[in-house]
């Protein structure tokens, strides 16, 4: 009876370990993805800007000919 009971509370740990380490892994992959966002955000904005820099220093240069 007593090795039925252990049993019993072995699979509780293990089910609320499980939750604990898919939370975690949860946390990670969102935290991944604001970061990676963030990033690809601001090398869009970077991205943007040499290409209206080289745009507008292009536009002079063909009006001289």
């Amino acid at each position: 009876m007593s090795q039925a009971t252990s049993m019993r509370k072995r699979h509780r740990f293990n089910g609320r370990m499980t939750r604990i380490v898919l939370l975690i892994s949860f946390l990670f992959f969102f935290g991944r993805f604001v970061y990676s966002s963030i990033g690809a955000w601001y090398h869009h904005q970077d991205k943007k800007e040499a290409q209206q820099t080289s745009l507008t220093t292009e536009a002079p240069a063909q009006q001289q000919r």
